[in-house]
This record gives C-alpha cells, structure tokens and sequence, in this order.
C-alpha cells in the first residue's frame, strides 16, 4: 500500500499592507474595534496585476524548491480557491502553465475557506489510489477582490495571499502515516451564512452564526480528527486552523484540548485569505522552525457552505 507525506511548503503575499488606520480612513472603525473584535492588525492586499495565479505560482515555486524537485516532476496540481472569476483556464492550468509543467492533471477546488484541507485530502487520496506520485497542493485567494469595501463589518476581515505543499507518495509501511485520514462534512441547511455572490461577487457572511457554529460544534470534530489519526490531542505540536478570526482560533484550540501545541495565529498580520490560510500559517511556522520535522499537527479548515476538513499531518 502507497500513503503520502508534505515534504515542503511555501508561501506568498502581495508587498501592499493595509493597517487597521488605513481602514478607519476609509470605513466608520478603528483600530481597537478591530484588534478587540476579530484581533486582526494588518492584512496583505494584491492589486490588478497580482492575480490569482501568479499569487499561487510564487508560493509553488518557493514550495518546489524546498522540496529540491523541478516543475516537470509533478503529475497533480490542486489549487484550493474561490476569487478565481474565470471559468477557464482554471488557476490550477494557469500555474501549471507559468512554472512550465509538462502534462500534469490540474483541478480547482473550490470549498472556500475549507478548501485547501478538502485538497490535501484529494491528493493523498490520488496518490494512495496510484493516480499520481508528486502533487503540488495550493490555497490561493484574493479576497481583497471580492471584498465591500464600504462594509465594515466585513472589509477589515479580509486579506490576499498564497500557501503551497508539495505532497509525494511514501511507503505504507514507513511508520506513522504522513498525512492523516481526513475527516470532512458540511451544514448545507446553514450553507448561506457564508457567501460570495453576485456580479460582481461580492463577500458577506452572518458573523454571529458563524462564530457560534465554529465555535460550539467544531471543537468535538476536530478532536474526532485526531482520534482517525490515532492522536491524543495534548501530543499534538501544533494546531493550525482557518485563520478567520483570533475570537474564533482561541478558543476553538482550547476546547480541542491540544495543551502542549503551537497555535497558529497568522491572522494578526495577515487576516482572513480563505483558502490561502492554513498551508500560509503553516509555513511560516516551518520557516521559522517552531516545529519539529515530524511532529504531528493538526490541520483544520472550517468556513463557507458551513463547511469543514481536518487531518493530522506530520510536519516536514
């Protein structure tokens, strides 16, 4: 039997960064409304000529070199996103096509803010199934694009960027599985509480019955990700959630029960990126080696259609 493992990461942002007092000069806020409210301090914003996919193929490129493997060796590429206004080509051809791939299969996957643990779990689900060997796993996002800027309650959420994990196949029988069964589910009846809609789309959400549902129902399914994995949660050494709100992270983490783990908190300085969140969060903990190659983290993606996907990795 193949399973697969995340041999590197990498990630990416636009130069331009928007401060909570570049907010409160463009909507009625102010910096202490947003740190007390949702603990965001700054976030990265694209402009036109920063799509999606070159978002996207930067992060790829840095995650290809970490791992020491060329373009042309990867056979899969998924790109986890939802501000991708064509229909064709997808983003994931669009990368392929800037980083000069040979023939890989290329898919979209779009399960907004839960997207980039739904593509993991696709792609260790492929290689486990003997349809791929080397994947390059994206979430990318441009949510300052999709963005009311004249909404408060939602503008100051928002931010633009990149993560990217190589995944490769890996014996069954080399020990603990790298990456993890995957645990996934929705809420479709509460699906509109999160929505990107209309031309052009716009980003609104029902913050009080998200952070709820997040924050009451979550913490028992991301512990039952952990039992699939066989880990108990205070082994865990690190957690890295959705980054949608520091309200939501904290104490989503402490209910899981992961005493002993680093907690992401990469929205503070990068706000929500949807897709983008959780492979960026995490690669900037590897980047900065708080975690130990090997130690087993939890992955745990929530968000729009009230959707959710959570595994345990281990850490490249």
């Amino acid at each position: 039997m193949t399973g697969s493992r995340v041999v590197a990461l990498g990630h990416y942002q636009p130069a331009k960064v928007l401060t909570n007092d570049d907010l409160a000069a463009m909507v009625d806020t102010s910096d202490e409304w947003i740190t007390s409210r949702v603990g965001i301090r700054t976030r990265h914003v694209g402009g036109p000529d920063e799509p999606v996919d070159e978002l996207a193929a930067h992060a790829a490129a840095k995650a290809l070199a970490a791992a020491g493997l060329q373009a042309s060796e990867i056979d899969l590429v998924l790109v986890a996103t939802s501000t991708a206004i064509d229909r064709s080509p997808s983003m994931s051809a669009r990368v392929a096509a800037r980083l000069g791939m040979g023939s890989p299969a290329v898919m979209d996957i779009n399960v907004v803010c839960s997207g980039f643990t739904h593509a993991l779990a696709t792609a260790d689900h492929a290689i486990r199934a003997g349809a791929a060997t080397r994947a390059l796993v994206i979430g990318a996002d441009k949510m300052g694009d999709i963005a009311d800027w004249t909404d408060r309650s939602t503008c100051v959420l928002v931010g633009d960027g990149a993560g990217a994990a190589v995944v490769v196949a890996e014996p069954e029988d080399s020990g603990t599985p790298g990456i993890g069964p995957v645990l996934w589910g929705s809420v479709p009846e509460m699906g509109n509480a999160v929505r990107i809609e209309g031309t052009p789309p716009r980003f609104a959400q029902e913050g009080q019955s998200v952070y709820r549902w997040a924050t009451t129902q979550l913490p028992p399914i991301a512990r039952s990700v952990c039992e699939k994995a066989g880990i108990a949660p205070e082994d865990l050494a690190a957690v890295v959630l959705h980054q949608a709100n520091l309200r939501i992270i904290e104490p989503v983490a402490r209910k899981i029960g992961a005493v002993n783990a680093i907690i992401a908190r990469d929205v503070v300085d990068s706000g929500n990126t949807s897709a983008a969140s959780i492979p960026m969060a995490l690669s900037k903990l590897v980047e900065r080696g708080e975690i130990e190659s090997g130690a087993p983290v939890l992955l745990f993606g929530f968000g729009g259609n009230l959707s959710y996907a959570g595994q345990v990795i281990r850490c490249p």
